[in-house]
């Protein structure tokens, strides 16, 4: 390839372009100019042949000088949401991605843009997708945006509140919601991304019987199972489990005496163990309860609760806790920002309190938000009101914080697709911080 022989030339919308078959063949089999090529790559048009297409040529010039260089300059004269859609006809929307984005590094976050949105009061919760998109929820409402920002029709579930949301693919979304009484609604659906259409609702089946819930946290493994804390009526607390595939219940996790599953605040999937994290935190209960389910045995395999501590503020104030199986522990927040781990090794262990990582020194904001947690590639990131705290390496030591100087409290947020989302609690702000793609030399 890339010989005289193996040029290609194109007429895209009046304008000559010239290439060779090895920059066409840098698309990829899936992409538009894959078309072009035989099973084993051989370039698939006669002498001298032209190919037209009707499309743009300024943003096809930009996308072939993509494929050329593997890196992407947009002229001033080229709007970028043309150029993505552009990107997205040829099937080189990953690649733009890939040369617009770096490496995900927390410590190298930039913030990119900032999105004001539509519904009413506070935003509640938000879930990076898998493309760089992203979901928001304002109470009964779920707001999806794809990876261009641009809003898709929401998703509706007619005044229930929405508890949780859940990418399953980039075409659907899974969303747990509140019981409504007197309706029976409530539990959770799936419903498609784009159009927002419903498309399957999950039953909770009780004695042979289907039963009304409502759902809270979500999770989901590797292998299409779907789990999610339920509270009903009568003996259906515990977490319940579905095939991604199918939508029936596969199992479920009946609530021990003593103990919380049902109104779960995170679940969290462990691979290495097969196990699920639960965790019930305060002040959704007086006191904290986290555990480690496994369902292959149906047991309760590791457990801590703060039960029986010493009064004290540090242990009565879990805010969030994550599973971080390499180091065998649990890490645990307050409101403080004080990080804690527990050993995974022993059940009922105390909280290890690591105070070099405290940040607001005792001082709290007039309007202050629970911290949550987050570990991505070997980083863990915790908010608190208006920043986003990085830390790393083996003593978990602060090593960024990202904050921006308006929007309120940080309320949640979410990585994925090579994106950090951040929701504040004022004006249904939004951010969306990015890494820098590294120079092509």
């Amino acid at each position: 390839m890339g010989i005289q022989n193996d040029m290609v030339k194109f007429n895209v919308g009046g304008r000559i372009f010239q290439t060779t078959a090895t920059t066409l063949a840098n698309a990829g089999r899936d992409s538009f100019f894959g078309a072009l090529f035989s099973d084993n790559w051989d370039l698939r048009q006669q002498q001298n042949q032209e190919f037209f297409i009707d499309r743009n040529p300024d943003c096809f010039a930009v996308l072939l000088d993509l494929l050329r260089t593997g890196d992407l300059y947009i002229p001033s004269n080229v709007p970028e949401r043309l150029l993505y859609k552009e990107a997205m006809f040829y099937g080189l929307i990953n690649h733009v991605r890939t040369a617009k984005l770096g490496p995900f590094d927390g410590n190298r976050l930039k913030l990119s843009k900032s999105v004001t949105g539509r519904a009413p009061g506070d935003g509640t919760g938000i879930r990076a997708g898998p493309d760089g998109g992203c979901c928001v929820a304002h109470g009964s409402m779920v707001h999806v945006f794809d990876w261009m920002l641009e809003e898709h029709p929401p998703l509706n579930l007619d005044y229930q509140r929405v508890n949780d949301i859940g990418w399953v693919n980039a075409e659907n979304v899974l969303i747990s919601a509140c019981e409504r009484l007197g309706r029976g609604d409530g539990g959770m659906g799936l419903f498609s991304s784009y159009t927002g259409d419903l498309r399957y609702k999950f039953n909770v089946v009780h004695d042979n019987q289907i039963k009304s819930y409502t759902a809270g946290a979500l999770s989901f493994s590797p292998d299409c199972k779907i789990f999610a804390s339920c509270k009903g009526r009568s003996n259906e607390y515990g977490v319940g489990v579905w095939d991604q595939l199918t939508g029936k219940q596969i199992d479920f996790f009946y609530e021990s005496p003593g103990w919380s599953l049902g109104e779960a605040d995170k679940l969290q999937w462990l691979n290495g163990t097969n196990c699920l994290l639960v965790a019930t935190l305060f002040p959704r209960k007086d006191n904290c309860y986290i555990s480690l389910l496994d369902f292959r045995q149906k047991t309760m395999v590791w457990s801590w609760s703060d039960i029986g501590a010493p009064l004290t503020v540090d242990e009565k104030r879990v805010r969030d806790a994550i599973a971080m199986e390499e180091c065998n522990s649990v890490c645990v927040v307050n409101e403080y920002e004080d990080l804690g781990f527990i050993d995974l090794r022993f059940s009922g262990g105390s909280v290890r309190w690591s105070s070099r990582s405290r940040l607001m020194k005792g001082k709290m904001s007039d309007e202050p938000c629970y911290p949550k947690l987050a570990l991505h590639n070997g980083q863990l990131f915790s908010s608190m009101n208006d920043c986003i705290s990085v830390f790393c390496g083996p003593d978990w030591v602060l090593t960024s914080r990202l904050r921006r100087s308006y929007g309120g409290s940080i309320c949640d947020f979410s990585i994925g697709g090579d994106r950090l989302f951040a929701l504040h609690s004022e004006d249904n702000v939004f951010d969306i911080w990015e890494t820098p793609p590294t120079p092509v030399i």
